[in-house]
């Protein structure tokens, strides 16, 4: 099994949207697939159509002894199945965390689904928290997605110094670019000097109405704009995570 998390310190940057596309792509090449979503947002969850049974189930899957799978929920599409976020804040969370009787609960839970699904996708909340910090530890890969504007990039610095700082092993960290206008100049610098650092894939996600439109469709872009430039691109970055990482 393959866990890889969306992360980025910065909030509004394609974090969900790409998780909701690269589990849809994972599930289309055979794989059975989870999303875990984390952020109490619960995007991932709406753009799926899918809603947790209980208001709150945060103490229920980091109990010690917790039957996770009993959380999880069936998609529309095949081969796709989601442990959908509830109407909890980043510090209910952390509270329940703090209480388990385990080092790392989200590795437990984890080895839970383990013989169930190939890939694992965590939509993680924005920011730093007891919650985002055991997600990394426990994951293979932490793919962070990086508008090339200054302030994003600079958010990029602060998380390789986070994990750096916590112990975190800074080899899982991969990136690519998203809300990408190729016709600015900015955006350009910013990507060339950034493909410098290996950590960053060459497939870039435009921005594009298409990939906005997802919430109005509550799909992922695949679904209602299969043609589509974003679509294609999404592809091609799901095609260079395999060779990547796999």
């Amino acid at each position: 099994m393959t866990t890889i998390a969306l992360y980025n310190l910065k909030g509004g940057v394609g974090k969900t949207a790409s998780c909701v596309n690269l589990a849809y792509l994972a599930a289309a090449d055979g794989y059975n697939t989870l999303i875990w979503d984390t952020d109490q947002q619960g995007s991932a969850s709406y753009y799926y159509k899918v809603k947790a049974k209980q208001y709150q189930y945060a103490e229920a899957i980091y109990a010690k002894n917790a039957a996770v799978k009993d959380h999880i929920l069936p998609t529309t599409f095949e081969h796709i199945h989601i442990l959908p976020a509830v109407n909890n804040s980043t510090a209910v969370h952390d509270v329940n965390l703090l209480l388990s009787n385990s080092k790392n609960p989200i590795k437990n839970i984890l080895k839970q689904v383990s013989g169930t699904y190939e890939f694992v996708f965590i939509d993680c909340p924005p920011g730093f928290s007891q919650l985002t910090q055991h997600i990394i530890d426990a994951v293979d890969y932490v793919l962070m997605p990086v508008i090339p504007t200054t302030l994003s990039v600079r958010s990029y610095h602060i998380v390789k110094v986070y994990m750096k700082e916590n112990k975190l092993d800074a080899q899982k960290l991969t990136c690519f670019f998203t809300m990408v206008d190729s016709r600015k100049s900015l955006h350009q610098n910013v990507m060339k000097e950034l493909h410098k650092d290996k950590r960053f894939f060459n497939t870039y996600i435009p921005y594009l109405s298409d990939v906005e439109k997802m919430g109005v469709y509550r799909a992922p872009i695949m679904e209602y704009a299969n043609s589509s430039y974003a679509a294609t691109c999404y592809r091609q970055l799901w095609a260079e995570i395999k060779e990547g990482l796999l």
